[in-house]
């Protein structure tokens, strides 16, 4: 089968179109001929040996994808790598079927990005109506789905984007108030569209961003790490946290796979919202397989919006 491997470690012409062998059968497992592999952060980190997970080389790279199965069922599912391939293995209590209601590319921006935008919010955070969250990446994969979660739930949401263009689409799709992400005086940009400190953040970015986001946090409020894009860890001291009695929580969405009940539930909320149209997956570009380096190039330089993903049949 056609698949990107990587033999080592680096940038993104690390990924390479080659002949691999398909993926021996596994108990508990189902066999899917992959439509489209999904593109995310994570995989930028495992291409650069920076993953949470530690990964053995030679690797295929993606933990999600939409297929059908060989009984002709349209599922859309995680994995723990092997994605950006014809043919990927899913295990049973990470694979749903796609309602009729709802396009691949839909799906697919659904299975990582939206269960991760849902826990963050619902699990994480704990956001209820009436609070303010603010959502970097806004008009993001998981940004653009955590911004109309939110809102939908009755939070108000500052929007973070480094672009007016993703700012305006940050504020189309129900963000309140958006904030410049790369202004030198972020803090006080978020307080100002806020109206003073914020009971909610998320944060993914790391470094200098992480620490002006957690200044904007109000006493007893929460903040959600889940990545650090900027390439740069974060770190907080306890003084700062116990000053203003402030919740710093760490959020990685594979550590609720062997959950029987958390994934099911969010799932079935995000296909409920996208069917009645009250949740709209940005979708963005999609990128031939052989493509999958050119893809990692612009999702480092942060130019595209939506959902990136790996169309294996080109």
């Amino acid at each position: 089968m056609r698949a990107i491997v990587m033999r080592e470690f680096g940038g993104p012409d690390v990924l390479r179109l080659e002949d691999a062998p398909e993926p021996a059968p596994r108990g508990g497992h189902t066999l899917v001929d992959v439509t489209l592999a999904g593109i995310n952060y994570a995989d930028v980190h495992v291409r650069g040996d920076s993953y949470l997970a530690p990964v053995e080389l030679p690797y295929i790279p993606g933990n999600e994808v939409v297929g059908t199965t060989d009984g002709g069922r349209r599922v859309v599912g995680l994995t723990r790598g092997g994605g950006y391939a014809e043919r990927a293995l899913l295990h049973r209590r990470v694979t749903w079927d796609v309602p009729d209601a709802l396009t691949d590319a839909q799906a697919v921006a659904l299975a990582l990005q939206g269960n991760s935008a849902w826990h963050l919010l619902f699990t994480a955070l704990r956001v209820t109506e009436g609070e303010t969250v603010v959502v970097p990446a806004a008009a993001g994969g998981v940004g653009s789905l955590a911004v109309q979660l939110a809102a939908r739930a009755g939070a108000k949401v500052i929007g973070l984007a480094g672009s007016a263009e993703k700012r305006r689409l940050a504020q189309e799709l129900g963000a309140h108030a958006v904030v410049d992400s790369t202004a030198d005086d972020l803090t006080e940009r978020i307080l100002d569209a806020a109206g003073g400190p914020v009971e909610t953040a998320l944060e993914m970015t790391g470094g200098t961003t992480f620490a002006q986001t957690l200044a904007a946090v109000a006493p007893r409020g929460r903040l959600a790490v889940y990545g650090f894009a900027g390439g740069e860890l974060a770190s907080v001291s306890t003084r700062d946290l116990m000053e203003r009695s402030i919740t710093v929580s760490g959020f990685w969405l594979p550590q609720l796979y062997a959950d029987r009940t958390a994934l099911p539930t969010s799932m079935r909320a995000l296909f409920d919202a996208v069917a009645d149209g009250s949740l709209k997956p940005l979708t963005g570009t999609t990128y031939a397989l052989g493509d999958a380096a050119r893809a990692h190039h612009d999702l480092a330089a942060r130019t595209p919006t939506g959902k990136l993903a790996l169309d294996v049949a080109r």
